[in-house]
């Protein structure tokens, strides 16, 4: 799961100048994230994704996008589905 929070300025000027959306869509094509959502986050725009990233080489190609073109705050969580989940807990040891 990744947390991006846009810097204020740049994501103002790539809403003015129109090309916002077109970096969110490339950025959700290359993901193919199962969930999205776009808000608020410490006063300023943020957005959250949820993906599958299947080996930690990715998170350059993941990442800097956000930090380029973005100026963006990222912080990346590893997170679970029940499935997953459910795996984990069978392999414990007993």
């Amino acid at each position: 799961m990744l947390r991006a929070r846009l810097d204020t300025q740049i994501a103002n000027e790539l809403i003015e100048d129109g090309t916002l959306p077109e970096l969110m869509r490339s950025v959700m094509e290359r993901l193919k994230p199962e969930a999205a959502y776009f808000h608020a986050h410490d006063g300023g725009r943020a957005c959250t994704l949820v993906f599958d990233m299947q080996d930690s080489a990715q998170l350059p190609s993941i990442a800097e996008p956000f930090f380029l073109k973005l100026g963006a705050e990222v912080d990346v969580f590893p997170a679970m589905n029940v499935d997953d989940m459910q795996n984990g807990l069978a392999a414990l040891p007993t």
